[in-house]
């Protein structure tokens, strides 16, 4: 059994820590019950934003999210990442660590962005071989974000659902349920959202996030959408979640919104929906 080291997130809504939101949290936090971070943001020596995190981490349970390990990347980890990764998670003790269901690198170089994978046999042990290398060195567990998709790949052999449950049940890893995600993929790729997390392994989601996308036309005049965390988050998506609470019961829930980022009271406000969503089944 995998140590969760830091003890797990409490079943109420979070939001993605910005500094220019320190004094805000501290002084009215609301129904926030937890903060999370980017890994990548935290990996420093010192200066001004590991001393408010010191201080946020007395008050709130704090989520360690990476988006730089490249999962599902062909080549090896960077082990000078996971080292400094190792160390973060060292000191602050966060209550939950998770990365996502992507590849970032090629020839040793970082792409600015979260790219999809084929669901092939091949992929899936590579992406297992990572997750275990990871959790035996952070020694604790990690849950995986299921990814936001534009395409499909024509050797996929196994639809995402089982491709995410094969993963948790091989690493013992746990999974983070973005139903933004799976939103934006179902109108994107054309299938049902609602049918997808219906076959979700719910049992090994540690984490759901929330968040805002965009929306645009394809060539051929399709809704295409956008995974952007730059905005609230919309009534489908609301529906989705309130679906999920109610099959799986109260969850650790994050308001995911990292562009254009608005005031802290409109933060909080998200939040408290998501706060009436978790209370009701509770």
């Amino acid at each position: 059994m995998l140590d969760q080291t830091g003890g797990g997130l409490p079943a109420k809504p979070g939001t993605g820590y910005k500094p220019q939101h320190f004094a805000s949290i501290l002084a009215d936090p609301g129904p926030v019950g937890w903060l999370e971070i980017h890994a990548e943001n935290y990996m420093g020596d010192g200066g001004r934003p590991l001393a408010q995190l010191r201080h946020l981490a007395q008050r709130f349970p704090i989520s360690v999210h990476g988006v730089g390990l490249s999962i599902g990347g062909e080549a090896a980890l960077d082990l000078d990442h996971l080292e400094r990764l190792k160390t973060l998670c060292g000191w602050l003790n966060p209550a939950s660590f998770s990365e996502h269901l992507a590849w970032s690198t090629h020839d040793g170089a970082y792409l600015n962005d979260l790219l999809p994978l084929p669901y092939t046999t091949a992929t899936l042990a590579r992406v297992c071989a990572h997750i275990n290398q990871v959790q035996d060195v952070l020694g604790r567990r990690m849950l995986l974000e299921n990814p936001s998709t534009y395409v499909a790949f024509s050797e996929t052999a196994m639809e995402e659902v089982a491709f995410l449950t094969q993963i948790a049940e091989r690493t013992g890893c746990g999974l983070l349920l973005d139903v933004n995600n799976v939103y934006v993929s179902g109108v994107n790729q054309d299938y049902d959202p609602q049918s997808y997390l219906d076959r979700f392994p719910l049992l090994h989601v540690g984490e759901i996030h929330l968040g805002g996308h965009d929306e645009d036309r394809d060539d051929h005049g399709n809704r295409l959408l956008i995974d952007s965390h730059g905005a609230e988050v919309v009534d489908p998506v609301w529906a989705l979640y309130a679906h999920v609470i109610a099959k799986a019961g109260p969850l650790p829930t994050l308001i995911e919104w990292d562009n254009d980022v608005p005031d802290w009271p409109v933060l909080v406000d998200e939040a408290a929906r998501a706060a009436r969503v978790l209370e009701a089944v509770a």
